[in-house]
């Protein structure tokens, strides 16, 4: 699919609150200051459309972005400002680098491979080349070990072909404030780093942030708490970002002992009823919810009933009834909102809530609301822009 679907042909409705996200942003730069607050924008905003999410926390005053491909960079550079800082968390792929020089796009070198083609690049250039270097803290996921930058340091040359813009980690266990990982990530990324040229430094993801003054260094690097998510497992200080509301496509009355959906693994043990919604796995509402999940209708919960199949989802609807309310061929139930949180489908699903965040499908109609937040939303939101 090229372009996002109509409202009146989507089969769910994905509502994105920017004055929510700008909030969130705004929220957790105050706690930091005064160190600076970048935003983490890769895999198209988590999911949410990295075009509108960036360009609203520029206007919020985010001067830092971070993606993980240099592809997600270059698409964002007609988008934003000149002067914004765009830098490439995976760096380059061999081949890549005259196309990161030519957009002024930053790269983070997590090796000495990359760390030499930037150089020599710079060097045929004439001219120093900006860079981030990201050291490995203890992660063993991506950056310089200690010996990397011995061999580094020994390039003498090194440091006048680029321009260090910042010196960076990336915390482990940022999500578990008692994690001794934490304190030891810290203390060894600062030791690392004092071997390094004077430049700004970033330790802290959205975790992070929490943890205290002493991971938040120069930069932060909020990522999916900029969109709503709790960073830990305290009370979530966060404002919702995302509502999901899908269709009804089918009501059907169902007698007692009658199964549902694939392999039949849903009964009633009474007569019932069950309404069809046109989400499924194929728009990333995951198959180990069936029979564990659920949907929301005038606050009424609507267990899944059977398996999440790859269009669509069954409901069962029968409480409904002892409210004297019912669903109908078009009518909305709720998948993520004030009922439910992304927290809540993530337990429910056994997986974290970024899974199910970026997990959401181009299927969905969406609607960029910029004027309101999500607990006055209702579901036909009123004063909304809408990017199809």
């Amino acid at each position: 699919m090229t372009h996002a679907p109509s409202r009146d042909m989507a089969g769910g409705l994905l509502t994105i609150d920017l004055a929510a996200l700008t909030a969130n942003y705004l929220d957790l730069a105050r706690r930091v200051s005064p160190s600076r607050t970048a935003a983490v924008v890769k895999a198209d905003a988590y999911g949410l459309g990295a075009s509108c999410v960036a360009s609203a926390l520029e206007g919020a005053g985010c001067q830092d972005f971070f993606v993980a491909h240099l592809e997600e960079a270059l698409a964002l550079k007609s988008v934003l400002s000149p002067n914004v800082r765009l830098y490439v968390l995976n760096g380059l792929q061999p081949g890549a680098e005259a196309a990161c020089a030519k957009a002024s796009v930053i790269p983070v070198l997590n090796g000495l491979d990359q760390a030499w083609r930037w150089r020599d690049l710079a060097m045929s250039l004439g001219a120093p080349l900006p860079a981030a270097i990201q050291i490995d803290s203890g992660m063993a996921r991506l950056g310089l070990s200690a010996a990397d930058l011995d061999t580094l340091l020994a390039d003498a040359a090194f440091f006048s072909q680029i321009s260090l813009m910042l010196v960076m980690s990336h915390l482990a266990c940022s999500d578990e404030p008692e994690a001794p990982s934490n304190e030891a990530q810290q203390a060894f990324f600062a030791r690392q780093a004092d071997r390094l040229p004077p430049a700004p430094r970033s330790l802290a993801n959205s975790g992070g942030i929490f943890l205290g003054a002493a991971h938040h260094a120069d930069l932060v690097r909020p990522g999916v708490s900029l969109y709503g998510v709790a960073p830990n497992d305290a009370p979530n200080p966060m404002r919702a970002v995302v509502r999901l509301d899908a269709k009804v496509i089918q009501v059907r009355d169902i007698a007692a002992g009658d199964r549902v959906g694939y392999g039949l693994t849903y009964a009633r043990e009474a007569p019932g009823r069950i309404a069809t919604i046109a989400v499924g796995y194929a728009d990333g509402w995951p198959r180990h919810l069936s029979n564990a999940g659920a949907a929301y209708s005038h606050g009424v919960r609507l267990p899944i009933a059977g398996r999440v199949s790859m269009d669509s989802i069954t409901l069962d609807v029968s409480a409904l009834a002892g409210q004297g309310l019912d669903l109908k061929l078009g009518d909305l139930v709720e998948l993520l909102g004030p009922h439910q949180t992304l927290e809540d489908v993530a337990r429910a699903a056994g997986t974290i809530p970024y899974e199910i965040l970026t997990g959401l499908g181009r299927r969905y109609h969406r609607t960029y609301v910029e004027d309101t937040t999500m607990s006055q939303l209702s579901v036909t939101p009123r004063q909304a822009t809408v990017f199809s």
